[in-house]
């Protein structure tokens, strides 16, 4: 995960949790459950994160064992 999405997800999630204790405090159920909310989607953009970036090294690992697979079949021709 990159950094700056990792810090965007971890900024949601403090957000959330801020405005669902806010929430909590005040009685306001609305203002809660939009911090629950937003506490899911920092969850979620984490999830995503992961997924990008396992993404991109399977792509990487499969561009590396093409390479290598090549490499081999120029040997063998040598």
């Amino acid at each position: 995960m990159s950094i700056e999405d990792k810090m965007k997800a971890a900024a949601k999630n403090v957000e959330g949790k801020v405005q669902s204790a806010a929430g909590e405090l005040t009685g306001d159920e609305k203002m809660k459950a939009e911090g629950e909310l937003k506490q899911v989607q920092a969850a979620a953009m984490n999830v995503a994160a992961d997924v990008k970036d396992k993404a991109e090294n399977l792509l990487e690992d499969m561009k590396n064992a093409a390479q290598d697979a090549i490499e081999n079949i120029k040997d063998k021709i040598n």
